[in-house]
């Protein structure tokens, strides 16, 4: 790093990058003040830090000079007690993702700034930073160059809600009154669009797939996992799991019954992952998967392991299957929906929600067995089934009079 010293040694002008902005620095009324000169010109950003560096001193001696609780400092407070206050409630790669946020692109724009003088439309003004291309990004040629791309709208909301934690963890230590609205003004309401899932066709089609692929997989060595995959997109397409719950899933925790209202046999599950502990009751084809899941030798790790089968705290699968898995739905021209949509393991709980919603089933208990909201059914699934219209209720038609004669 480049650094030149101005006025008696009084600030600092430096810059991080070759062919970057100069930056300033001082320290005064016992404080470390830092300011970009936005100048790549070393003769044009020493006049800027001269000036600065003036303005400077003469607020300090009026007693203008700003104080107070910076950004910086209510950061630093909100991941102490965010980390804190959810452990064992959140991953660490939760609470890593908030540090990450704030350390990258949060505080190198507004962790200078004094709480009390950040005004209202500080959320705008940081959409608008975040997507301009900086003014020391490397050229093309320079060392370490790179295409400039704006972050997705997705990153930039996550950054909005980390800085709106920051705010309210301010807020409720009394450093500032009230917490800016940072709710992007020029937002209009996103269109709703159904999760990717296969239809009753595609689930077909993918299905005998992966049994084809598990009679006669591409490599002998791999014949194991393909029988693994082909259970697990049947299992997954009749209980309507989560992928995290899948790989969590234990043989104990997995019975067969029979079930009284339906008189078929099931599974009854005990599921464990994002909403913590539920239950689940599966469609009659999960029964068999589940059965074969059962009875099939553990994978050997080397020639000279024993045959064993699994225990009861087992996992019912060791992996998502996730390269194997994209091979044959990209085989069969199915990876991707009409909308561009990639299919993913999530997929088949999507298509086990809409098959049971296709099927008339009662949607509040669809949402329990998947351990949802009915709001959640409704705005990513029911909206796009042409089924779920009753057409007896909409093709209604008023009974005209015929007068008598």
């Amino acid at each position: 790093m480049q650094i030149h010293r101005i006025l008696g040694d009084k600030v600092r002008i430096y810059r991080r990058a070759k062919k970057g902005s100069w930056h300033a620095s001082t320290y005064i009324s016992g404080k470390e003040r830092r300011k970009s000169t936005k100048k790549k010109s070393l003769a044009e950003a020493k006049d800027v830090a001269e000036d600065w560096y003036i303005d400077l001193r003469g607020k300090a001696r009026h007693g203008e000079l700003k104080s107070g609780k910076t950004f910086a400092q209510a950061a630093e407070l909100f991941t102490s007690e965010y980390e804190a206050l959810t452990a064992g409630r959140r991953s660490p790669k939760w609470v890593e993702g908030h540090k990450a946020r704030l350390r990258l692109h949060i505080l190198p724009f507004m962790g200078h700034m004094y709480l009390n003088d950040i005004e209202k439309g500080i959320g705008q003004a940081y959409r608008v930073h975040r997507m301009t291309k900086p003014e020391d990004w490397p050229e093309e040629g320079d060392e370490g160059y790179k295409p400039w791309k704006a972050p997705a709208q997705k990153t930039i909301h996550n950054e909005i809600v980390t800085m709106n934690m920051t705010f309210v963890t301010a807020e409720e230590h009394g450093w500032i009154d009230a917490v800016p609205n940072l709710k992007n003004r020029y937002s209009k309401e996103s269109k709703i669009s159904h999760r990717p899932w296969f239809t009753p066709k595609e689930y077909k089609q993918f299905y005998e797939a992966t049994r084809a692929n598990a009679a006669n997989p591409k490599k002998i060595q791999f014949k194991w996992y393909a029988e693994q995959l082909h259970d697990y997109v049947l299992f997954m397409a009749n209980t309507g799991l989560r992928p995290d719950e899948a790989l969590q899933l234990q043989f104990q925790d997995v019975e067969i019954v029979d079930d009284d209202l339906t008189n078929e046999t099931i599974l009854e599950i005990e599921v464990r992952g994002k909403r913590g502990v539920g239950f689940c009751k599966s469609m009659p084809g999960a029964v068999r998967p589940f059965i074969r899941l059962r009875d099939r030798m553990k994978h050997k790790k080397s020639k000279g392991d024993a045959d064993e089968y699994p225990g009861p705290t087992d996992i019912l699968f060791p992996s998502n299957y996730k390269k194997m898995l994209n091979g044959i739905l990209n085989d069969e021209n199915l990876k991707f929906d009409r909308e561009g949509k990639a299919r993913t393991s999530y997929s088949l709980r999507h298509s086990y929600i809409c098959f049971r919603l296709l099927e008339g089933a009662d949607i509040y208990q669809v949402a329990k067995n998947c351990r949802t909201s009915v709001e959640m059914i409704e705005k990513h699934y029911a909206a796009h089934l042409k089924d779920m219209i009753d057409t007896s209720l909409v093709n209604v038609r008023r009974t005209k009079n015929v007068k008598e004669i």
